[in-house]
């Protein structure tokens, strides 16, 4: 399998391989740039979700790595996250276990699952956020005093 392509910004934060100018603007002008000016919740999503999805949007908007592509995708983070919210309260509730418990548990589990992925694919975990690299901002050298004399 093809390791997925790294944006050149990232290659020359790592600064691991050495392009010419010429092949910097070449890969920059073949990236795709998704915008972030239209992050809005989906309209199916009830009011309360909608503040908890225009909450971590801005967290991630932040760090620079929402964009409008990514409104379905944490609006379905958000939609599991709740079902498996509600589920744990109903198992926490009940006081015998039995068939219902069971059927209960095995929902709970797909629910974790889906909410565990869905956070893993946006970064809002730990160990996604450590995988992801921003490039930093190119700090300017300071200037040779020296340079004129050679």
């Amino acid at each position: 399998m093809a390791r997925p392509r790294e944006p050149i910004e990232l290659i020359i934060a790592k600064g691991k391989k050495h392009l010419t100018k010429k092949e910097i603007e070449e890969r920059k002008a073949q990236e795709v740039k998704a915008p972030n000016n239209n992050i809005e919740p989906p309209s199916y999503l009830p009011d309360d979700l909608k503040e908890e999805f225009n909450r971590i949007a801005n967290e991630l908007n932040e760090i620079g790595i929402m964009s409008n592509l990514d409104c379905e995708a944490l609006a379905r983070f958000i939609v599991a996250e709740n079902q498996y919210q509600k589920v744990s309260q109903k198992i926490l509730k009940m006081k015998t276990v039995g068939p219902n418990y069971i059927e209960l548990v095995k929902i709970q589990e797909k629910l974790f699952r889906m909410s565990r992925q869905a956070a893993s694919d946006l970064g809002l975990t730990i160990s996604s956020r450590c995988k992801l690299v921003m490039p930093k901002k190119e700090e300017k050298e300071p200037e040779n005093k020296f340079a004129k004399f050679m």
